[in-house]
């Protein structure tokens, strides 16, 4: 049996482009577990092993590899950084125990490490912060801890000082022990020697401990009254104070180098040992009903309780399906029999690996807080839970946004079609973020995406991966409609045809609901004229009648629908014929209701030189853009601001021909907003022209 105390599961997370994949190469290299490094620029990354990834010099999918450090085993997941595949990052935070927050020392907290950051919040991941790229251009260390401060409204505990900065850095000071640790200029992580401090930085370092020391010792009222009056706490001491708030997510360990030029990331990975949690010292997951609801019950982090494990992750390659899985408790063996109580089936297990990006090792059983991969299984998808049959338990799933872009796919000869349907249908599985529907009216095949990098990644899989030759069309916006007046109305249903007939009778009223609401449905009706049993079918009928809006076809969000009163028939009355009623309702009274287009709203943030300003903010202006914010960097702009998505197609091309090729941008799903009415009419005669065709 292995101790698991010795167990850290961690993700590596960040902006795109702060050195993420770099890191993780790093730490593959210290800890033995490869001997010449791959650089990303080259292409040659040991997690970045796609095609896609390679040519594109960014992580697509997630990576998992296992490595061992001062006698602990590190499960560590390399994460993609890029907006359109977030997805990864919110799966990977749900099963991982901690992260590493990496930031990069000249762009500082950059749009997607909020998102990432806010995820880490919500699945309550204990992180460390570890600055990299300390040799760049405008590197300051001290501005992306003040950034990590205001932006993400963390507390950056510092447990590192940089020596030097942009081409003078040269090493660390590491203030837990107060010593420098100097790398020499060969770029070999283990040449360097640990000195005294340089007595430039004595009076910076002595005062960064001190605020170090009181930080931490809040933890310990013991300590602290003892620190009061003058007695210096032991270094275990500290590290015990440190441990306790990491967890408990009061501050986080703040550590700063250069993986490209290998300095600083040993102290980083033992604030990984010191700092960050084991699988048991984590909450344990809760489990769930089948109806999601919690049942008070835990699926706590022990080898000797029944099995339970979360299917994180599916990956297609070439020896087969891959199941990624956390086990949370209990053991499994090679030939055991687990339940999937999402489908209700048990399957067998045949092999089990443990993964190194893309190779793997054999193994003959796992145990609770490992992240290991079953090959061939058959009906599992991400997020559902597997188990012991004699113990079944459900463990709390995963939400995942809804898609805010789609196109048009087809294949351009008919025997295309049957491989296009089985390579989408594993690539669906593999990625609960991508959709894809068949158009009734058209018969097309519509994928729907979180951008336009995540479906144009997907097309090039199609091509390549599977060789299948596409058409595509344009990208599609997800518009959807609301109403905007209340409107009160009512509606008889009825039926005769020889035998019993059907009848229903429903007064109601329907109002706009808040923003994000969805759809509410209340019943006010006293005195049984319509009975409790029918409330659901009336309920029903206006919910399934929502999926099709009266201007375009589009879902309509954000309704409430109060049933006021009705009538029944003691021998014709139903819940198909009140079910029928709503259904009559809903297309009887929306169009009366002030029923509006709204389209997607996209946070945005542009990074632009300092010269190239005025072009962007009118380029935006341009694009129905809403300008939040201007925040002066050292090296150019951050511009933040709302744009409709249905403007910002093609947007890069546009941005690097604007400021030469140097500016960058980001954007994420805000909200919808309605439509201008031009673009509304627009928008419904397109889609009255397709429904005329069909």
């Amino acid at each position: 049996m292995t101790d698991l105390s010795l167990y850290r599961n961690i993700g590596i997370f960040a902006h795109v482009d702060a050195g993420k994949t770099t890191t993780t190469e790093r730490i593959l290299k210290l800890t033995g577990k490869i001997h010449k490094l791959g650089e990303v620029h080259d292409g040659a990354a040991t997690t970045d092993f796609m095609e896609q990834e390679q040519e594109r010099g960014i992580t697509i999918q997630s990576a998992a590899t296992t490595c061992f450090w001062n006698n602990h085993r590190f499960n560590i997941i390399d994460t993609p950084g890029h907006v359109d595949f977030t997805i990864e990052v919110y799966r990977s935070l749900k099963v991982l125990d901690g992260g590493v927050g990496v930031f990069c020392g000249s762009g500082g907290v950059e749009p997607q490490s909020e998102t990432n950051w806010r995820y880490a919040n919500e699945s309550e991941v204990a992180r460390i912060i570890y600055v990299n790229k300390l040799d760049r251009m405008g590197a300051d260390f001290y501005r992306v801890v003040d950034q990590v401060k205001k932006v993400l409204g963390a507390n950056a505990l510092i447990m590192t000082l940089p020596i030097g900065i942009e081409d003078d850095f040269v090493g660390i000071i590491d203030l837990m022990e107060m010593k420098a640790w100097i790398w020499d200029d060969s770029g070999d992580p283990m040449k360097y020697e640990i000195t005294d401090i340089p007595d430039e930085y004595k009076e910076k370092a002595e005062e960064y401990r001190e605020m170090m020391v009181e930080t931490a010792l809040d933890q310990d009222d013991d300590l602290m009254e003892k620190y009061l009056e003058g007695e210096q706490p032991s270094i275990d001491d500290l590290k015990r104070c440190i441990r306790k708030g990491t967890i408990n997510l009061d501050f986080f360990p703040t550590f700063c180098g250069s993986a490209f030029k290998n300095k600083g990331v040993q102290p980083m990975l033992n604030g990984v040992v010191d700092y960050l949690p084991s699988p048991t010292e984590v909450k344990p997951q809760p489990e769930v009903d089948m109806e999601g609801n919690a049942t008070g019950e835990f699926a706590t982090v022990d080898v000797n309780k029944p099995f339970r494990a979360l299917a994180f992750k599916i990956m297609d390659d070439r020896f087969g399906a891959l199941t990624f899985i956390r086990i949370y408790s209990g053991k499994l063996n090679k030939g055991d029999t687990i339940l999937n109580t999402f489908t209700g089936k048990t399957e067998r297990i045949g092999r089990l690996v443990e993964m190194h990006a893309d190779d793997r090792i054999e193994l003959d059983s796992a145990q609770a807080g490992d992240i290991v991969a079953i090959v061939g299984m058959k009906n599992v998808q991400t997020g559902h839970t597997l188990c012991d049959p004699k113990n079944p338990a459900t463990l709390e799933p995963m939400v995942f946004p809804d898609p805010v872009i789609s196109i048009a796919v087809a294949p351009k000869d008919k025997g295309g079609s049957e491989k296009m349907g089985i390579a989408i249908g594993k690539m669906v599985q593999e990625d609960p973020s991508f959709r894809v529907e068949t158009d009734e009216d058209s018969g097309e095949t519509i994928l729907k995406g979180m951008g336009e990098l995540h479906l144009d990644i997907k097309v090039d899989i199609l091509k390549r991966t599977h060789g299948i030759e596409l058409e595509v069309g344009k990208p599609q916006v997800a518009y959807r409609e609301t109403i905007t007046q209340t409107t009160e109305d009512s509606y008889t249903h009825k039926k005769q045809s020889g035998g019993s007939g059907q009848f229903a009778k429903i007064d109601y009223i329907i109002e706009p609901g808040e923003p994000g609401s969805g759809f509410e449905f209340e019943s006010k009706v006293t005195g049984g004229n319509v009975p409790r049993e029918y409330w659901p079918a009336v309920q029903k009928g206006f919910e399934l009648s929502m999926e099709k809006g009266v201007l375009a076809g589009y879902p309509l969000l954000d309704i409430k629908v109060t049933l006021m009163d009705g009538g029944f028939h003691a021998v014709d009355s139903s819940a198909v014929a009140f079910e029928i009623a709503a259904k009559a309702a809903y297309r009887q009274t929306i169009p009366k209701a002030g029923p509006q287009l709204i389209e997607p709203i996209m946070k945005v943030d542009v990074f632009t030189p300092d010269d190239h300003v005025g072009d962007v903010i009118g380029d935006l202006n341009r694009r129905r853009g809403m300008i939040k914010s201007q925040e002066a960097g050292v090296t150019g702009v951050r511009i933040k601001a709302d744009c409709p998505l249905s403007e910002m197609f093609g947007y890069i091309g546009d941005l690097r021909t604007m400021t030469s090729g140097r500016g960058q941008f980001s954007m994420e799903f805000s909200h919808y907003l309605p439509c201008p009415k031009n673009v509304a009419d627009e928008v419904i005669k397109e889609a009255q022209e397709r429904n005329a065709k069909s």
